[in-house]
């Protein structure tokens, strides 16, 4: 079994969006009972809330499915997680400082448009969402090849 959290900063729109989009790339790859995906915020402010209703629109536009309810993140998670993987920068150091050592990467290493921060899009409009959706997309179909060879190695 892999676990693979999210984390960005309020838990409502880019984790959830990538919880959403890798959740459902796990289903179609018939790897669900082996790879469980959640997501969580580095902040608390949003804790119990649903997903951004723009993320929500962009996710189902292109038929995903979201129930959600944002969390934060908590150190311990560290122990519960094979994978932590954050959505900028900023989130990465604040993990890292959580747990010095400890293994966290960015999402958009696995973009083949090349690494870098998955940009925040709570203070624009609807394209920075579905943008923001894209790149997930493109990022997850990376990690997801990635777990499947997780996989392989684990089954010998």
């Amino acid at each position: 079994m892999i676990r693979v959290v999210f984390v960005c900063t309020g838990n409502i729109c880019r984790s959830p969006t990538a919880e959403a989009v890798l959740r459902h790339q796990v289903e179609q790859a018939g790897l669900a009972d082996e790879v469980v995906v959640s997501s969580a915020g580095t902040g608390g402010w949003h804790i119990g809330d649903d997903a951004d209703p723009r993320s929500l629109r962009a996710l189902r536009a292109r038929g995903y499915d979201l129930a959600h309810s944002a969390r934060q993140f908590r150190p311990h998670w560290f122990d519960d997680h094979e994978l932590v993987v954050a959505l900028d920068a900023g989130h990465l150091e604040e993990l890292r400082a959580l747990r010095p050592g400890a293994e966290v990467r960015l999402l958009r290493e696995w973009d083949p448009d090349g690494p870098g921060d998955v940009p925040d899009p709570y203070y624009g409009g609807a394209k920075g969402f579905e943008d923001v959706l894209e790149m997930v997309e493109r990022s997850c179909e990376g990690l997801l090849e990635e777990l499947r060879g997780r996989l392989d190695q684990a089954a010998g």
